[in-house]
């Protein structure tokens, strides 16, 4: 056997496995610092993150109700939307009278284009409160509370809410207007059902 050969072989095993041991490193590097970088995007904005899911158990709500009145004129309405239909009801009264229900199909690319939308207009933007801060009663007797929700198989996961009254605030920090009126685009005879309401 020849002696040059006998001690090639240790130097080239030992190239061939530094090789591959610094293959081993960056290929783990890579994944700790770019798998990790994902994972803390995921979860940094829980809130944000409740509402941009696309899967079939999520849909997002939003529930207006009007000023305090009496019973026979008080008047709220409602806009539930999932990948797969979008759904408008008003009510009459303060125990949900149904007044009119309209109910569309969706699909999940136009699911997600709203979803996003809302996500940037900020409809998650708001700290949820918590017990007394969280009562919405009687509050703003001569205005409108809207609510904001996220939810998984109908089921509430995230839940904002402000008013239109000056001078009372609630969890939510974004553009009302323009959240709700994305919603109300949503159902095309939105505008008739509102106002149907409006003139019982």
């Amino acid at each position: 056997m020849n002696p040059r050969r006998n001690s090639l072989l240790p130097v080239i095993l030992i190239v061939v496995i530094v090789v591959v041991s610094v293959a081993a490193i960056v290929a783990l590097a890579r994944t700790l610092l770019f798998g990790g970088d994902k994972q803390t995007e995921k979860t940094e904005d829980p809130q944000a993150n409740a509402l941009i899911q696309t899967t079939a158990d999520r849909s997002v709500r939003m529930t207006i109700r009007g000023p305090i009145t009496a019973d026979e004129k008080f008047r709220s309405y409602q806009i539930t939307v999932s990948p797969s239909s979008r759904v408008m009801t008003t009510y009459a009264g303060y125990l949900d009278e149904q007044i009119d229900t309209v109910q569309l199909d969706n699909n999940t690319r136009a699911y997600e284009e709203f979803v996003f939308a809302l996500d940037r207009a900020g409809m998650m933007a708001g700290t949820p409160l918590e017990g007394v801060n969280n009562d919405r009663r009687g509050l703003c007797p001569s205005g409108k509370i809207l609510e904001f929700e996220t939810l998984q198989n109908s089921k509430t996961v995230e839940q904002l809410w402000t008013t239109t009254c000056s001078g009372v605030k609630g969890s939510f920090k974004g553009n009302s207007a323009g959240v709700s009126d994305m919603f109300l685009a949503q159902i095309p005879q939105g505008p008739d059902l509102l106002k149907k309401i409006n003139e019982k």
